[in-house]
């Protein structure tokens, strides 16, 4: 198994929207998936996706990856969580980001 993924920044979209990427896994399989954002949690940069069979539903399976902006050669590269400490912490940093959105969101609502 390749412990790097590649994506295309031409996946990639400037407007509000960050696009999407598509992965192949190790028995080849390709799956296409939206960008929910980048995130830096010890130290590390970290992107996570949610697999677009999944984007409609609210409780999809978010994965997390290792990512490199500029990769070795010069394009944005995805690579796996080696150890489970290591995916510990970047799990935790996302669901706080999460739920300091979801915070974001009632106090908006709560506004209006």
């Amino acid at each position: 198994m390749a412990d790097e993924m590649q994506f295309s920044p031409d996946n990639l979209s400037e407007d509000a929207e960050l696009g999407s990427v598509t992965l192949t896994l190790e028995d080849d399989t390709e799956i296409t998936c939206a960008i929910l954002g980048t995130f830096e949690a010890d130290g590390n940069e970290y992107i996570a996706l949610l697999p677009e069979s999944d984007s409609d539903d609210e409780e999809g399976d978010v994965l997390l990856y290792r990512y490199i902006a500029e990769g070795e050669d010069g394009e944005p590269e995805i690579a796996n969580i080696e150890t489970d400490e290591e995916y510990e912490i970047a799990a935790d940093a996302f669901d706080e980001i999460m739920d300091s959105m979801e915070f974001d969101d009632e106090e908006d609502d709560d506004l209006e």
